[in-house]
């Protein structure tokens, strides 16, 4: 994530507050929660980075801006061990070297003076442990994450597989063309997905514009007529014109998209042109948006305007605190929750735990992956949908020895 999406992140027009911080709430009171009283028995006394790789199971192209986007990360992980043996651990939110810098202030500390089970993480410079410090406190309390923000039995919604790239333009000596993108729909399919989120955009780039909005085209309306039931998102990554994307949507005209997402970069006037276009044409999706470079203030505008049904900033770039103070503003204003996942299944995890335990989530962004050094067995797909296990916690046991 971008230094820049990190720090809009801790100065969000969209949100209240980013981080209540202790005042807000004031500290007696939470001591007054015997939740709290629990965590208040803990201090920080080990703090350990290390990485967990992940494996996708197939080479991930390009999409409308970015050339392939490989085999899998390896992901930056912090663990947190309390002086009582407790521990959690999860994706490191920005860079090991500033996540070192703060170790001072959090070991031996009461994980009560750093998260609270209503609130999430207290300050906002703790960001990069906001993950680790939920995933810790699901721990000691022996709940899931999910619990913590107040559901006994999680909100489970719709699951899609964010991973079907511009396959058909691979390996470049002799490319797969559609049956490629077609394959692997029904791999996912099997996984056991029911929505499928198709990247769009190859005139952008990789292709003549024409060339490209045809194959756009084309791998639209083949998936839609090879998969009946299921439900097809897609995502342009700003590789659009509002003009260029209208040509598009005229050329799938049978096909019902669940949503569209960045079609280009968001400004008021080509949401309105673009929303202009799907009323008059009868055309019933969703427009979401917030992924790319967030403009918090201008997509408060766009949703206040109903140009904007879902808002998708990153699960990590924008924080998990910051999504549990902006999920009810969301609310109140009419527009539901999609946080980005892509690059890690560790994030679209997370996201079943924060959609189970406050809903408003529209449906998850799936990335397949498995790992020799995480036990992600947890997480069932049933149905179309993703549902978090019961377990401690985000209920993903590190395997990796650190």
């Amino acid at each position: 994530m971008k230094r820049r999406t990190f720090l809009q992140a801790l100065n969000l027009g969209i949100v209240s507050t980013a981080f209540v911080g202790t005042k807000s709430y004031g500290f007696s009171s939470l001591l007054e929660n015997p939740a709290n009283q629990e965590l208040a028995y803990h201090r920080i006394q080990h703090i350990d980075f290390s990485t967990v790789q992940l494996r996708y199971p197939r080479l991930v192209g390009k999409n409308a801006r970015l050339d392939l986007h490989g085999y899998g990360p390896n992901v930056e992980i912090c663990r947190l061990t309390t002086d009582k043996g407790a521990t959690g651990w999860a994706s490191l939110r920005g860079s090991k070297r500033e996540a070192e810098q703060l170790i001072g202030e959090l070991r031996d500390k009461k994980v009560s003076d750093l998260f609270a089970t209503e609130a999430g993480t207290l300050q906002a410079r703790h960001i990069p442990f906001d993950i680790a410090l939920h995933d810790l406190a699901g721990v000691i309390l022996q709940k899931p994450v999910y619990s913590m923000l107040g559901r006994e039995k999680p909100f489970i919604t719709d699951y899609y597989s964010g991973m079907i790239y511009f396959d058909d333009l691979e390996p470049a000596s002799q490319p797969g063309g559609i049956d490629r993108i077609l394959e692997e729909c029904e791999y996912d399919y099997g996984v056991g997905y029911r929505q499928f989120k198709l990247k769009i955009g190859r005139g952008h780039r990789w292709m003549p514009f024409k060339q490209g909005l045809q194959r756009d085209i084309d791998v639209t309306n083949a998936v839609a007529k090879a998969f009946p039931d299921c439900q097809i998102l897609v995502d342009g990554n700003n590789g659009f014109s509002v003009d260029q994307f209208i040509q598009y949507l005229r050329g799938i005209p049978s096909v019902s998209l669940f949503w569209i997402e960045e079609p280009f970069h968001e400004t008021v006037a080509d949401y309105q042109k673009l929303r202009d276009f799907v009323r008059s044409a009868g055309i019933k999706t969703l427009l979401a948006d917030g992924e790319a470079d967030p403009d918090p203030k201008l997509l408060r505008e766009l949703i206040s305007r109903k140009l904007l049904d879902v808002h998708l900033t990153d699960i990590e770039g924008l924080g998990f605190t910051n999504w549990r103070q902006l999920m009810p503003e969301l609310k109140t204003m009419g527009a539901q929750a999609s946080p980005h996942a892509w690059g890690s299944l560790l994030k679209t995890n997370y996201t079943a735990h924060l959609a189970g335990g406050l809903g408003n989530t529209v449906t998850i962004e799936g990335v397949t992956s498995t790992s020799d050094d995480v036990d992600l067995s947890g997480y069932v797909v049933q149905n179309g949908k993703l549902i978090p296990p019961s377990a401690p916690g985000f209920g993903m046991p590190l395997l990796k020895k650190i």
